[in-house]
């Protein structure tokens, strides 16, 4: 069964298909302010994992939520905002309109014994009730 219901707070018309252009154009849909102010609330009990590859490369980068938490807060304040667009849970799943984000970030890392730039790419939602932000995509840039 194809579920073809919005579960984001934005309310634009959804793509007939995901073959169907997915951009929205303007944006951002979600204000940085408004993003930070629902974690601050609630802290990183706010956040959702919410596709099954976002929840396979927080396992893969070892992080847990509150750890994408931060990384989000990060992209808000120093990031690049890089538009947004429609996206699906799952072929039949919902669909959410999210907002996406580039952060560049520094790290440590022990294998190589040494700090190292990482370049995150960052997708979410904030969900119809304002209360949740849907995280969408957490991963590495692929053009490392």
């Amino acid at each position: 069964m194809v579920n073809n219901i919005n579960i984001s707070r934005y309310n634009g018309s959804m793509p007939a298909s995901m073959n169907a252009n997915r951009a929205i154009p303007g944006g951002p849909l979600y204000q940085p302010e408004e993003v930070l102010a629902l974690l601050g609330e609630k802290g990183f009990k706010s956040l959702i994992p919410w596709t099954r590859k976002c929840k396979d490369d927080l396992q893969k980068y070892s992080m847990d939520t509150e750890d994408a938490m931060d990384l989000v807060c990060r992209c808000l304040r120093t990031g690049q905002f890089l538009g947004s667009e429609w996206c699906k849970q799952n072929p039949s799943g919902p669909w959410a309109a999210c907002d996406a984000y580039r952060v560049h970030v520094r790290q440590w890392v022990n294998a190589a014994h040494k700090d190292m730039d990482f370049e995150y790419y960052i997708k979410f939602a904030i969900g119809k009730t304002s209360l949740i932000l849907l995280l969408v995509s957490c991963h590495l840039s692929e053009n490392r």
